[in-house]
């Protein structure tokens, strides 16, 4: 068997609680804010962010204690990123969170599912090896946004998000060792630069996946 009834369970419920907080909660959340006075660019910063932590990184970290393999993990990370490519397809998009100007979202789901899949498949089955830079792309990334749209009010790169980022990633990371550790270091240094049209959702796995596969197979001691 594939996978368990367990295994099974828990995605309906996960998948549940990210629809719900991605169409619902986020967009009374929205309204909210809007209510407030809040720039309506300033509102759906925040709503990403806290649609990455929420939903990317609280499912992150229940994978490596549920799942056996990334084969569902994989399937709804690929739903997902469908669901919330559809609308920029349309026109119709989910204003409260998304913009015309990008499809961050689409790759964060995209980026999700394969650093997850891969980090299982390269360690010989330790969800940890791709859960962790997932974990700096979403809780990572995500405290870095909420602290630079309160600073600035708007989307920029600062070294004070990064300062923050940083000291979240390098104590997640000590979950494998100095590799982590380092690869919280690079996560948190890579995303204060951009390199379009690639955006952080991007390089922030990738770069801090590379560091954990470099520390494996050049370093195994470690």
């Amino acid at each position: 068997m594939l996978v368990s009834v367990e295994e099974l369970t828990v995605t309906c419920v996960l998948f549940s609680w990210i629809i719900f907080a991605v169409g619902f909660l986020t967009k009374k959340l929205y309204e909210a804010m809007e209510a407030k006075g809040f720039k309506h660019n300033v509102a759906v910063y925040y709503n990403r962010k806290l649609i990455h932590m929420s939903t990317g990184g609280l499912v992150a970290l229940v994978t490596p204690f549920v799942f056996k393999t990334p084969l569902l993990p994989l399937v709804f990370a690929s739903l997902l990123a469908v669901l919330t490519y559809i609308p920029h397809k349309t026109g119709k998009l989910m204003y409260w969170f998304q913009t015309e100007e990008n499809m961050y979202e689409v790759s964060f789901c995209i980026m999700w599912g394969a650093t997850v899949t891969f980090g299982w498949l390269v360690s010989g089955g330790n969800f940890w090896f791709g859960v962790l830079p997932v974990l700096f792309m979403s809780f990572g990334d995500g405290i870095t946004g909420v602290v630079r749209n309160a600073m600035f009010k708007r989307r920029t790169k600062s070294w004070w998000g990064n300062l923050v980022m940083a000291l979240f990633s390098i104590l997640i990371g000590t979950t494998l060792g100095l590799p982590g550790v380092l690869a919280g270091c690079v996560a948190s240094l890579v995303e204060h630069f951009e390199f379009p049209p690639i955006d952080d959702n991007v390089t922030v796995p990738l770069s801090s996946f590379i560091v954990l596969i470099l520390a494996k197979f050049c370093v195994p001691w470690l």
